[in-house]
């Protein structure tokens, strides 16, 4: 016998094997601090525990209760839903050629934007604007000024992380454009209020190296031609079914 066919307990005649623990354990959240002799015991307990609860439900013949057998179709009907669509996918495949060839003619869609990483200062006047940009051209850090008079509370020290062009809106991007790595901007204005900005880093957008990106271009194809099979299928079952809609 291997040692994964260790017989660990039985409960009548149900024997539960160091196998089925280990099954049991992989499909567990959090389940590896379990692979060890004590865990492994431990879940041999629960199994055994559950197995005296299925005995007990059978016994009190709690599998012939309505609400039992409701749920026990709603569960067939979702295992089956999801066997179809299984079936209907397993031969579905992308190969190395068709990726190239994605990636060929997709270079637009697959570069990478230019991101900004930068902090700001807002404030509701321009005058405080001014004299918060003045305080700061004498000796104060951006970031202290940010954390004492910036009204945007969500920034600490006035970060705003790193982010893609076309995130924010047009005046404070047109700003960064103008400003150099580790410049400030004199005040902004934009919907929102006055900004001071400073650019502290800027990557320029970049086509990533195939070997790079071929996984991931892998998943999209792989994707679309399953939405493709899927869209294709209910198609044909609906020309057989009556399907009505109430929205």
């Amino acid at each position: 016998m291997t040692e994964n066919k260790k017989i660990l307990a039985s409960v009548n005649d149900k024997e539960i094997s160091q196998e089925d623990v280990i099954a049991f354990i992989s499909k567990m959240q959090g389940g590896n601090q379990f692979l060890n002799p004590q865990g492994i015991n431990q879940i041999t307990d629960e199994l055994v525990n559950q197995e005296l609860m299925y005995i007990d439900a059978k016994e009190n013949k709690l599998d012939e209760d309505e609400e039992f057998l409701r749920e026990l179709d709603i569960t067939k009907s979702n295992m089956l839903k999801n066997y179809a669509m299984h079936l209907l996918f397993k031969d579905i495949k992308v190969d190395e050629v068709e990726i190239r060839e994605y990636y060929d003619n997709n270079k637009e869609i697959i570069k990478k934007p230019k991101t900004y990483k930068a902090s700001h200062i807002l404030v509701e006047d321009e005058n405080m604007a001014n004299k918060i940009l003045k305080e700061i051209k004498g000796g104060r850090s951006f970031e202290d000024a940010a954390d004492k008079y910036s009204i945007d509370k969500g920034s600490k020290g006035g970060d705003l992380g790193e982010f893609p062009k076309g995130t924010m809106v047009k005046e404070f991007e047109d700003a960064l454009e103008k400003l150099s790595e580790g410049e400030i901007s004199e005040p902004v204005k934009s919907q929102f209020g006055y900004h001071i900005i400073k650019l502290d880093h800027v990557h320029e957008s970049f086509l990533p190296e195939f070997d790079e990106i071929k996984d991931r271009i892998h998943d999209t194809l792989l994707m679309i031609k399953r939405q493709e099979k899927y869209l294709e299928k209910v198609g044909k079952i609906k020309e057989k079914v009556e399907v009505k809609k109430y929205y």
